[in-house]
């Protein structure tokens, strides 16, 4: 039961890191639905003084202008509408049933949300993100609130190294790169840093509950452990890291059988 409980903590936890980036993502649409609604009420007005004047090509040439409005308003309220969805999956106990879902799209949402809670916090704070996902991957069998935790947690911690990094030598270009990757019947999802990379002695002990390398009070160290149970215990698939002490590091999580169909 404490188990449990502490699992659903550090996802409550981890979706407070992103409430930042979320409030970000979520402006840019609704700015879109705000300006083309205030321009197709003016359009409306000017249609009325047009439909007075007995100008019907003029109402026909504005009815199109306000229905083009329409769709772009239609357009940008499912996408504020995706956002929040996908964050009350993130933030609900798992059903662990599998379901098709665009792996890229995925890892893509949760990077720039990351990026954008992290400018929030840290206004200082720069990266180059540099993104290469494999367009024929198709729709991929996972638990999506599942992996999407995992890989906010990857994409977290790269931006956490190349920030402290960044904090020791002021002239460091920050980099963090997401790359997806069909093989026969395996998908790989990387994530690479250009941080100081992980000590030889404790690049054993990242995956074990509890531990953490990061100061008291900035990790539970549940993360990594929570991550790994995830890819390797409910879809099966395996969470490796590779690093350089002071070049680096890249984990990847790779899927086997389960592309579905794109």
């Amino acid at each position: 039961a404490t188990q449990s409980q502490l699992i659903q903590s550090e996802k409550m936890a981890s979706l407070g890191e992103l409430t930042a980036g979320i409030a970000h993502e979520i402006q840019n649409p609704l700015n879109f639905v705000n300006n083309f609604s205030e321009v197709s009420t003016e359009l409306i007005d000017e249609m009325n003084e047009e439909l007075d004047k007995g100008d019907l090509e003029e109402v026909k040439f504005i009815a199109k202008d306000i229905k083009q409005n329409l769709e772009k308003i239609n357009h940008h309220g499912k996408r504020a509408d995706g956002i929040v969805k996908g964050m009350l999956q993130h933030s609900r106990k798992n059903t662990g049933k599998k379901e098709p879902a665009d792996i890229n799209k995925l890892v893509d949402e949760y990077l720039r949300l990351a990026y954008h809670g992290l400018r929030a916090k840290d206004k200082s704070f720069n990266a180059e993100l540099i993104t290469n996902f494999d367009e024929s991957i198709g729709l991929v069998n996972i638990i999506p609130q599942d992996i999407g935790r995992v890989i906010l947690n990857l994409i977290t911690n790269a931006f956490y190294a190349v920030n402290e990094k960044k904090q020791q030598d002021k002239k460091f270009k920050p980099i963090v790169s997401v790359s997806t990757k069909k093989t026969g019947d395996n998908i790989e999802v990387s994530i690479s840093d250009n941080g100081n990379g992980i000590p030889k002695d404790i690049v054993n002990k990242i995956f074990q509950p509890f531990f953490t390398t990061k100061p008291t009070g900035q990790g539970t160290g549940l993360g990594l452990s929570m991550s790994y149970d995830i890819i390797t215990k409910s879809h099966g698939g395996e969470l490796k890291v590779e690093t350089k002490e002071g070049i680096g590091t890249k984990f990847s999580i790779i899927f086997t059988n389960t592309t579905t169909s794109k």
